[in-house]
């Protein structure tokens, strides 16, 4: 995967973790909390995933930025945002039944056209093409 110019340079060390952790969970090796552990002791702040742009941008407290390309939808993202298919792909990745690349087709397929993970707010946003979100918090 290529990285997209970034605003500021990341650390090298900070890099190559959150490239091996984009590559493990694209692959389906890790799970989303062993996704989560590894970018808070990394110091990333928060991430976004747009499925559309087809990246993932990754922001720390410092303000320094990681954009990587990522690899494009296999199937149309749906038009419509289906929330209630939403929380089951969150639910089904938190019962560690499913996988991030089956959770991008599930979510993607609901109509979900990226979603930013808050790691210092415990919780993640998930959009629609029109401006429907949907917050999950992360479990206690």
């Amino acid at each position: 995967m290529n990285t997209i110019p970034r605003s500021h340079a990341v650390q090298a060390t900070t890099e190559r973790t959150i490239r091996e952790t984009l590559a493990a969970s694209n692959a389906g090796r890790i799970h989303f909390g062993q996704v989560v552990a590894t970018l808070v002791e990394a110091g990333v702040e928060s991430y976004a995933i747009d499925y559309r742009a087809c990246r993932a941008t990754y922001y720390l407290p410092d303000g320094d930025t990681l954009a990587v390309e990522q690899p494009p939808p296999e199937a149309p993202i749906g038009d419509a945002f289906d929330t209630a298919a939403v929380i089951a792909a969150i639910r089904g990745a938190q019962a560690g039944r499913v996988m991030y690349p089956e959770f991008k087709r599930l979510t993607q397929a609901a109509g979900c056209i990226g979603y930013t993970v808050w790691l210092a707010g415990r919780h993640v946003s998930y959009f629609g093409r029109r401006g429907e979100v949907h917050i999950e918090h992360f479990p206690s």
